[in-house]
């Protein structure tokens, strides 16, 4: 007997959204009534653009300290294959209002305020491909994506 998955990510038209922005996936309930929510943080518009490994890469090793110092519950943030976001997984409910504007301030913090020694994990010892970064490339997509707005709705721009 086969079981059915449905992928939501696939399902969902991706030439009707408006990046960058910040959209619910999905919650899921543990047996004992724990939340784990799952968002999509969708930097650049799918299928019009990407941003290259090496700044994605750095993006997401300073994402992971970053969103962790303004929210409390992150479990992981990972890029998308087609390198246009991230899903970020969550302990609990958090609004998308919430999570946007730490995307927003972490992405502030990258634009301005970041030098090399400020990124985790480029050394090979804490990283499975450490010559794969550039913080140059992170640097000017966070730039873009904050010129162009983050919206806390993937449909019409609602910006935070």
């Amino acid at each position: 007997m086969t079981k059915e998955v449905i992928v939501e990510s696939f399902e969902m038209d991706h030439t009707i959204v408006k990046a960058p922005y910040v959209r619910l996936i999905s919650e899921d309930f543990g047996p004992k009534g724990d939340v784990i929510s799952n968002y999509d943080i969708r930097l650049v518009q799918p299928n019009a653009d990407a941003i290259p490994t090496a700044g994605l890469h750095t993006i997401e090793h300073l994402l992971a300290k970053l969103i962790r110092e303004r929210l409390d519950g992150m479990i992981d943030c990972s890029p998308f294959g087609c390198r246009t976001g991230f899903h970020l997984i969550m302990w609990g409910k958090h609004t998308t209002t919430d999570i946007a504007k730490a995307i927003k301030s972490s992405l502030e913090e990258i634009a301005t305020a970041i030098s090399w020694e400020d990124v985790p994990g480029t050394t090979i010892e804490s990283c499975g491909n450490y010559k794969d970064h550039s913080l140059f490339s992170a640097q000017e997509w966070a730039k873009l994506i904050l010129k162009q707005g983050l919206s806390d709705n993937p449909y019409e721009r609602h910006l935070v």
